[in-house]
């Protein structure tokens, strides 16, 4: 079966049962408030839509070192939508996405859910199954009492967050709205902080601020210890105002998040109402492994030479 914004064929659309409630990803049209949101926000007509995509199409042929799905329209809308379909931005946005794996093939190489479990088994980061008021997917760190920092690495929770974030770019309606995270830092100790280091906030503020194809809305830090400051000290130099204005810090004030992320759309752990189930790593695990082809066929585009050069050297080294 062929999924428009999917690069795999798949037989069925992936989804796993919990209870009542069935977990998948929304691979449908936009909904009418999406379509508003597209109209009112991103410029999105039939009009400019069709002729982005042909503009976008033009300047790609032209790349011969980048190897990209240059006739699948899905596949361009989806770095279109957060450039608001002017086709220069969206086609500087793909060189960064796809230059940000060269630079980091360490992480990017072979990127696939079969090969990251231990992240979802330590059910540290996880994705509400439901959106917030503004149809945004909502996605979940929890960065302090849960994190065994010893057992599972800042570059495992890296390589997740793109899991989930390669995921929600496959929906047509968080294109659209966009994605907020929360990171819940509760219990954060000095050696989990010792773990930050100035490369890695580095590759984090370069992801989200260049090479992320997808519209990050907020970014609220909630349960945040005085140790936090020191973690965030290695953030705050290299933040542009856009990003580090969109940073909501706001401690054990539910209140405060309240303002942002609506009281019906958080579960009950942070005083909501929502009437989901809370969906566990593992869960989630399940879910990405049914999509485990898509992400097979997504490593087969960008600077495919250079990927291949790193993966010889490294297979020298060994």
């Amino acid at each position: 079966m062929r999924v428009p914004t999917m690069l795999s064929e798949v037989d069925e659309l992936p989804s796993i049962q919990l209870g009542d409630y069935t977990l998948r990803f929304e691979l449908e049209d936009l909904t009418p408030f999406g379509k508003e949101v597209a109209i009112n926000e991103l410029r999105e007509t039939p009009e400019i839509k069709a002729q982005a995509v042909e503009e976008l199409r033009a300047m790609l042929k032209g790349q011969d070192e980048l190897v990209v799905p240059i006739d699948n329209d899905d596949w361009m809308v989806r770095f279109l939508r957060p450039c608001k379909f002017y086709p220069k931005s969206a086609f500087e946005l793909i060189q960064r996405y796809y230059q940000f794996k060269v630079k980091h093939a360490d992480m990017y190489l072979d990127l696939s859910p079969s090969r990251e479990v231990n992240i979802f088994k330590q059910n540290i980061l996880s994705v509400f199954p439901n959106r917030d008021q503004l149809g945004r997917r909502i996605l979940l760190l929890e960065l302090g009492k849960p994190w065994k920092h010893k057992e599972v690495t800042l570059d495992e929770v890296f390589k997740g967050c793109v899991l989930f974030l390669e995921a929600a770019m496959l929906e047509p309606e968080t294109q659209v709205n966009g994605a907020v995270v929360i990171f819940d830092m509760d219990g954060l100790t000095m050696q989990q902080a010792w773990q930050f280091t100035p490369p890695f906030a580095k590759r984090i503020v370069d992801w989200l601020q260049d090479a992320v194809p997808l519209r990050i809305k907020g970014i609220h830090i909630i349960n945040q210890p005085k140790i936090f400051n020191v973690v965030f000290a290695l953030f705050k130099p290299i933040l542009r105002d856009k990003l580090r204005n969109r940073i909501v810090f706001h401690g054990t004030d539910r209140e405060s998040l309240y303002k942002h992320i609506s009281k019906e759309c958080l579960p009950p752990c942070y005083g909501g109402t929502v009437d989901a189930p809370r969906v566990q790593g593992e869960q989630w695990y399940e879910l990405l492994l049914k999509c485990d082809d898509e992400y097979t066929a997504i490593n087969k585009y960008g600077y495919i030479k250079q990927m291949e050069d790193y993966r010889n050297k490294k297979s020298k080294k060994k």
